[in-house]
Formats: C-alpha cells, sequence, structure tokens
C-alpha cells in the first residue's frame, strides 16, 4: 500500500505564497509611525527638546536677577535735644542692584542656547531611529519565529498522517513494527520541534506587543516575497547613510555647544559688574540721601580654571564626534555589506532547497520501488524540511537586512525627518 507522504515544498507552500507583494510583510506606514511617535524613549526625547528650548530661554535672560536689599534700624541717641537727653528714631536702608553682562557674552549664550536646541531635536530624531530600527527587529524576528513554527506545525501533522497510514498497514500486514516505530520516533521530534517554535513565536509575539501596542497584529504572520537587491550601487547608501545620520549631526551641535560654553567660560574671566542705586533715611527722616553703587568682583584662579575645563570639555567632544562619524561609517559599511551577503546567502539557500527537493522525489521512487528503506527515506525527508526551513529563515535575515539599510538612510519610517524620502522606500 502507497503511503501517504507530504513533502516540505508542500508544507512551506503555505507559508510563503508566491503572489506575495514586495514589502507587504510590513506594518503598514501609519501605524509604524504612531508606534515609534508613542515609544517611551522618544516620548522622553521629546521632553528633552521641550527642556533644551526652556533652557535656551533662561541663557538668553542671563544668569543675573535684580537684588533688592532692605535694611530697618532702630537708632537711639543718648545725646538727642530732648528733656531726657535720649532719642529713639526709626532708620531704613535700601539698595536695589542688578549685575550687567559685559558685551559678547550675551550673544555666546543665544549661540550655546541654540546649539543646545538643535541636538536636543536631533537626539529626538535619533531616538525615533532606535524605535524604528527595533520595530523593524522585532517584528521580522515575530514574523520568522511564526513562519518556523507553521513549518514545524505542519511537519508535525503530516508525521501524525503517515504515522496513522503506518498503523493501518502494519495491522494489514503490509509494513513491519520496525518501521512503524521509525515513524513513531519520527513523529515524536516533529512533536518536540513544534512545540518549541510555537513557544519561541508567542513569545516574540508578546515581546512586540508590548513595545509596540499601537500595531495589531495579524493572527499569522504575512507571507514573505523573494527579497531583491538594491538598485543602487553600495557606496551611495553607506554615503547615505553617513550623510543623514542624526547621531553625528547631535555630535556636531554638541561639539558646538561646547565650544561656544568654552568661549563663554574664557569671556566670563572678566567678571560682570554689579551696578544699582541705594537710598536711606536716617535719624526719623531728618537725614535723606540716594546714591548709585558699583561692585566689579575681581577674577582669580577659579575662572582661568574654569576657563580651562571648558576648552578641555570641547576638545573631548570634538573627539567624541570624531568617534562617532567613525563607529557609524563602519556601522555603515557593514550594514550594507550584510545585506547583500545576506542576499547572496538566500540563493544559496534557495539552490540547496531545489537539490535537496529534487533528491526528495528520486528517494521516494526509490522507496516506492523498494530499493531503500524506510529509514533513508526518512532521512530523506528530513534533509529536505532542513533545507526548506534553512530557505524560509534566509529569506527572512535578507529582507531585514535590507530593510535595516532603508531605515538606517532614513528612506523608510522617518516622515518627520527633514531628509527627503528616496523611491527605494516602498512600504506600503
Amino acid at each position: 500500500m502507497k503511503c501517504v507522504i507530504f513533502s516540505a515544498a508542500a508544507l512551506v507552500a503555505a507559508v510563503l505564497p508566491a503572489a506575495a507583494a514586495a514589502n507587504d510583510f510590513l506594518p503598514p506606514d501609519d501605524r509604524a509611525q504612531a508606534a515609534i511617535s508613542a515609544y517611551a524613549e522618544v516620548r522622553a526625547a521629546d521632553a528633552r527638546v521641550v527642556e533644551a528650548r526652556e533652557k535656551a530661554r533662561a541663557l538668553a535672560a542671563g544668569p543675573h536677577d535684580p537684588t533688592l536689599s532692605l535694611l530697618p534700624l532702630r537708632r537711639s541717641v543718648r545725646d538727642a535735644p530732648t528733656s531726657s537727653g535720649r532719642a529713639d528714631y526709626l532708620e531704613w536702608e535700601a539698595q536695589l542692584t542688578r549685575a550687567i553682562r559685559l558685551p559678547g557674552k550675551a550673544a555666546l549664550d543665544r549661540e550655546a542656547g541654540a546649539h543646545g536646541v538643535a541636538a536636543a531635536e536631533l537626539l529626538l530624531g535619533d531616538a525615533e531611529h532606535q524605535a524604528a530600527r527595533l520595530l523593524l527587529a522585532s517584528w521580522m524576528g515575530w514574523l520568522r519565529a511564526d513562519m518556523t513554527a507553521r513549518s514545524a506545525v505542519a511537519r508535525r501533522d503530516s508525521m501524525a498522517r503517515e504515522h496513522d497510514t503506518m498503523v493501518r498497514r502494519v495491522q494489514l500486514g503490509d509494513a513491519s513494527q520496525r518501521e512503524l516505530e521509525q515513524i513513531a520516533a519520527e513523529l515524536a521530534v516533529a512533536v518536540a520541534q513544534s512545540r518549541q517554535a510555537e513557544a519561541d513565536a508567542q513569545a516574540l509575539r508578546l515581546a512586540l506587543s508590548a513595545n509596540f501596542p499601537q500595531i495589531p497584529l495579524p493572527e499569522r504572520a504575512p507571507p514573505l516575497s523573494e527579497p531583491t537587491a538594491f538598485a543602487e550601487a553600495p557606496q551611495v547608501w553607506i554615503d547615505r547613510i553617513v550623510d543623514r545620520s542624526h547621531e553625528i549631526r547631535a555630535a556636531e551641535e554638541i561639539a558646538a555647544q561646547f565650544e561656544t560654553v568654552a568661549r563663554r567660560a574664557h569671556a566670563d574671566r572678566l567678571p560682570d559688574p554689579t551696578i544699582g542705586v541705594r537710598t536711606f533715611s536716617e535719624r526719623g527722616g531728618m537725614e535723606r540721601g540716594v546714591g548709585l553703587v558699583l561692585n566689579v568682583p575681581f577674577g582669580g584662579a577659579r575662572r582661568s580654571a574654569e576657563a580651562r575645563a571648558g576648552d578641555a570639555a570641547a576638545d573631548a567632544a570634538r573627539n567624541e564626534l570624531d568617534a562617532m562619524r567613525r563607529d557609524i561609517e563602519r556601522e555603515a559599511h557593514l550594514g550594507v555589506a550584510k545585506a547583500q551577503v545576506a542576499l547572496e546567502l538566500w540563493r544559496a539557500a534557495q539552490q540547496a532547497r531545489s537539490a535537496n527537493a529534487a533528491s526528495l522525489a528520486r528517494q521516494r521512487r526509490a522507496y516506492e520501488l523498494g530499493e531503500i528503506g524506510l529509514a533513508e527515506r526518512l532521512q530523506a525527508e528530513r534533509f529536505d524540511a532542513e533545507s526548506a526551513l534553512a530557505e524560509l529563515r534566509a529569506r527572512a535575515d535578507a529582507h531585514e537586512a535590507r530593510l535595516r539599510v532603508l531605515v538606517d538612510s532614513h528612506e523608510m519610517w522617518h516622515e518627520q525627518d527633514t531628509v527627503a524620502a528616496h523611491p527605494e522606500h516602498t512600504t506600503p
């Protein structure tokens, strides 16, 4: 009696329909943007922008406030022109002063504040970028795990049906008990693998929902189309990633802010003078006066040390900018190279998948003709299933590596960025 056998190609066919559109497996753009904007780190960065703007206003207003001093007094006089020779007088002093920023300092304060606001806005963009990266990784991780689980479940069900067929064949005397035990062992392995795969998929689904609850997840992961190569040269994408990096631009603004603060510290070696008005009333109002107040601090070792510290901080910020640019350039090269390698690995996995499918067909025919035993045929089934699963994972890896380049180059999920999107962005 001919046994019932299901190929891995049939199993994966249910997972990867050929009609899938280019990027239809991604969440819709509006949903993705809403999830990114609502991410906690992005909301925190947005609050930092408000903080930076208020600090800039404070710097523009200056560090000095008017100071009012009141000094009420009561004076007792022993040789007063009174019958007792004593008199008590109510007296008071009042002084209103304010330090004045010397020329050039206000402009430096405004410049430092502007750099701080620009850096905060760029760091907000970077927070959105990091959230987009996490969304992509989480989405593709769940998609990969869900398809793996579906493939494992399909193989488990196929082995269960074949086990039932083998039981009937043993009962009819058409197969041996040894063959039934072999099928039972293969079924047990398939059951264990499917349970593990389902648990992994459920865990990743829960993590994705927890991080981005604004995106409703379908019951099953959408199918993956065949990955494609970039239409432009690798260096174009590398340059685009570096040129549009929020991190580099934010580091530039931070370095500029530190340089401005250092110049401000040098300017502060000449302290701001304090001017004001003083008035008083003595001997019960018999003596009154008004005058000007001028206080001029003398700069010393503290101000010189603060100026040198500002220079060192500016130098550190410039070096950190160089390190940031180096890291982003390296990461851009690696990311683009990874996308190219992942595509080649998928093509190799696809070829291996085709070769295993052809080999399986020959092994099945040989089994039907009695040329090989059940063990050899089951081994061929395992190889075919493993190659199908490897192709599925390589397909997901190739898509993820390519989409990571699109995210890093701000071609995807960066609607609020000032850089215009490139036609390469094809998400729905």
